[in-house]
C-alpha cells in the first residue's frame, strides 16, 4: 500500500489552505521577481524506494520528484477545479470506450527531443509488460489487450512456479495516429479514465529510456516537466533546476531546488525553524502539543486537510492474518478517538471510512471495522482460535509515526490480551522495499494518498488481486468482480453506487485498517513570500516566490 502516495486531485480546499502567500511582500516586484529568477529552494524529502521511473514509483519519496520531473495529459488544479488538459490539446470520446487523444506540438523532454504521441504509448506498453516489473502495471488495466501483455505468478513470488510469458508485448488498444495524436481503446467504457490520466503511471518517456536499463534512467532521469535533475546522492541530495525550454502553463519563477533526504524529522524541523529548510511538508508530532508548531512558526505555518488516510496493512500472505475475524478483532480493539486526541491532539480525524470522504463517490461513515468495540473485538478473537507469540506493528521510523504505532499496539495488548508491540524500521525505503518484497511480518503502517479524485481509486490499487499496491496480496473473487463491473459502469454515479457495493465486502473481510484522516500542519522558511499547496498537501513548486 503505498505509503502516503502523493499525485494531486481536485478536491475543493479552503481558500486559506491552498494559499500560503504569507507575510510578506510589499517590497517592489521587480526586485522580488529577480530574486525568484536566480533563487533557489531546499524541501524536505526522502530516500526514494525505486530508481525515478514514474510507472515503478508508488510512494511519495520518489512519486513527488517524479510528479515535478514529469508533466501528463491532464493536471489536477491547487484550487479543487476539475482536471483539465495539461499536455493535452484535446480528449475525445463518444462512448467513454475510445478516446483520441491529441497532445500540444512543440514541447520537449529535458534532452532536448520532442513529446510526441508514440512517447506515451511506449511508455504505457512499457509499463502494461509484465516482465518488466513496473509496479504500476495494473494502472493500464483498463485498456484493450492488457490481458495479453501482464500475466502474474499463479502460486506468489515464493512459489516454484514462474508467471507464464505473456502473449505479446503490446496492448492492442493503444494505435499511433501521428506525431500529435493517439487513439486508446478500452476494454469496456470507463468513465472515470480521462480522470486518471494525469497520475504518474501515466507519463510520457522519451526515446533515451528505451536504450538503457530502466534503474540507469530512474538515478539520472529525463523528464519533461518545469524542472530538471541535476544529480542524487541517496540518503542526502536530490538537485533539480529551472528547465527553461518548458512552455506549458506552470513555470518556474525560482531557478534550484534542492530536495534534502532526511532519515530524522526532528532534524528536518530544527532546520526549518533557523530558516536552513524552506518547505516542510509534515511537522513532527512532538510539535503539535500545545500549538507548539504555530508558536514556533508563526505566520510560517500553515494547515489543511487532505484526502488522505493513515492505515494499517495486513501481510494476507502470512497464514497468521489470514482469518478475517482475527483482523476485524484487532481493528475493533483500537480506540482511533483516543489516538486522535492524545497523540495528535485533534489535528487528525479517527477514519470511519473505507475512502477518504474528500474523495468523489467515497461514502462516510461506512467501516463498520472502524468502531472501538472491545467486548466484541474479544469474542471475535475467541472465535478466529486467537493468537500466538508476539504480533508486532511495523513502521518506518524516519518520520514521526512511533508515538502512533506504540499506542495502537499497546490497545491491542490491553484490549485482546495479545502480546504486541510496535518496532521502527530505520528509513522509508528500506521499510517499502520488505512490504514489496512480501517479507513483513506482522502488520505495518500504510497510507493512501489518492491519485486522481474518484473513489475508483481507492479499490483497485488497494483490494483487487494484483492491483498496484495490494501489497499484502489480499484477494478476493467477488470484490474483483464487483470492481469490475464498477469500472465499466456507464457513468460516475453508477460506478460510485456499484464501487460501494464492493467496499461492503471489503468492510467484511478488513484487510487493512483505516486509522486516522490526515490533517496536515506544513511550514516555510521567512525567504518564501508566496507559495501553494496542491490539494493532497505537497509544494506545488512552480507556485514559489522569494
Amino acid at each position: 500500500m503505498r505509503v502516503s502516495k502523493r499525485a494531486t486531485s481536485a478536491i475543493a480546499l479552503s481558500a486559506a489552505a491552498a494559499l500560503v502567500a504569507s507575510g510578506c511582500s510589499s517590497g517592489d516586484s521587480n526586485d522580488d521577481a529577480a530574486a525568484s529568477k536566480d533563487g533557489a529552494i531546499s524541501v524536505h524529502g526522502v530516500q526514494p524506494e525505486n530508481p525515478l521511473v514514474p510507472s515503478n514509483t508508488t510512494e511519495t519519496g520518489g512519486g513527488k520528484v517524479i510528479d515535478w520531473l514529469f508533466t501528463g495529459l491532464v493536471e489536477y488544479p491547487n484550487d479543487g477545479g476539475a482536471p483539465r488538459n495539461a499536455l493535452a490539446e484535446s480528449i475525445n470520446t463518444t462512448d467513454s470506450k475510445v478516446f483520441t487523444i491529441k497532445i500540444k506540438k512543440g514541447t520537449k523532454f529535458h534532452d532536448g527531443t520532442e513529446v510526441k504521441s508514440k512517447n506515451f504509448v511506449d511508455a504505457w506498453n512499457w509499463a502494461a509488460y509484465s516482465p518488466n516489473g513496473a509496479q504500476n502495471g495494473t494502472f493500464f488495466s483498463d485498456i484493450q489487450g492488457f490481458e495479453d501483455t501482464y500475466t502474474t505468478d499463479p502460486d506468489g513470488a515464493d512459489g516454484p512456479q514462474k508467471a507464464p510469458p505473456p502473449k505479446a508485448d503490446k496492448m492492442s488498444g493503444l494505435k499511433v495516429v501521428d506525431e500529435q495524436t493517439f487513439e486508446v481503446t478500452l476494454a469496456a467504457p470507463t468513465a472515470v479514465f480521462p480522470t486518471k490520466l494525469g497520475y504518474s503511471a501515466f507519463m510520457p518517456l522519451p526515446d533515451v529510456f528505451f536504450t538503457q536499463k530502466p534503474e540507469e534512467f530512474g538515478k539520472k532521469p529525463v523528464g519533461n516537466g518545469p524542472v530538471k535533475f541535476v544529480s542524487w546522492e541517496d540518503n542526502v541530495l536530490i538537485k533539480l533546476t529551472r528547465f527553461d525550454d518548458y512552455n506549458l502553463r506552470d513555470k518556474m519563477k525560482v531557478k534550484d531546488v534542492d530536495v534534502k533526504l532526511y532519515q530524522d524529522e526532528t532534524a528536518a524541523y530544527a532546520d526549518l525553524l533557523a530558516n536552513n529548510l524552506d518547505f516542510m511538508e509534515v511537522v513532527p508530532t512532538s510539535a503539535l502539543a500545545g500549538d507548539k508548531w504555530k508558536t514556533d512558526l508563526g505566520d510560517r505555518g500553515l494547515s489543511t486537510v487532505t484526502p488522505s488516510t493513515a492505515l494499517i496493512a495486513f501481510p494476507t500472505y502470512d497464514k497468521r492474518f489470514q482469518n478475517p475475524k482475527l483482523r476485524r478483532a484487532v481493528s475493533l480493539s483500537i480506540n482511533r478517538q483516543e489516538i486522535s486526541d492524545k497523540i495528535f491532539f485533534g489535528t487528525r480525524k479517527p477514519a470511519d471510512s473505507w475512502a477518504n470522504p474528500l474523495t468523489p463517490g467515497a461514502k462516510p461513515g461506512n467501516c463498520t471495522a472502524c468502531k472501538f468495540d472491545p467486548a466484541t473485538a474479544k469474542t471475535l478473537l475467541t472465535e478466529a482460535g486467537g493468537f500466538t507469540g508476539e504480533m508486532v506493528f511495523y513502521y518506518n521510523s524516519d518520520s514521526s509515526h512511533k508515538d502512533w504505532m506504540d499506542a495502537v499496539a499497546q490497545q491491542v495488548k490491553t484490549n485482546l490480551g495479545i502480546n504486541a508491540r510496535a518496532e521502527g524500521v530505520p528509513t522509508f525505503a528500506v521499510f517499502r522495499q520488505n512490504i514489496n518484497a512480501h517479507k513483513m511480518t506482522g502488520p505495518y503502517r500504510a497510507a493512501w494518498q489518492q491519485d486522481y479524485p474518484d473513489v475508483e481509486n481507492w479499490v483497485n490499487p488497494l483490494y483487487v488481486t494484483g492491483g498496484s499496491s495490494n501489497d499484502g496480496l489480499y484477494s478476493s473473487k467477488e470484490v474483483d468482480a464487483l470492481a469490475k463491473q464498477a469500472s465499466a459502469a456507464p457513468s460516475l454515479e453508477a460506478s460510485h453506487e456499484a464501487f460501494s457495493k464492493a467496499v461492503e465486502l471489503v468492510d467484511q473481510d478488513v484487510p487493512s485498517i483505516p486509522i486516522y484522516f490526515y490533517g496536515q500542519q506544513s511550514g516555510h522558511s521567512e525567504k518564501i513570500k508566496k507559495l501553494e499547496l496542491n490539494n493532497v498537501g505537497e509544494l506545488d513548486i512552480t507556485s514559489v516566490e522569494l
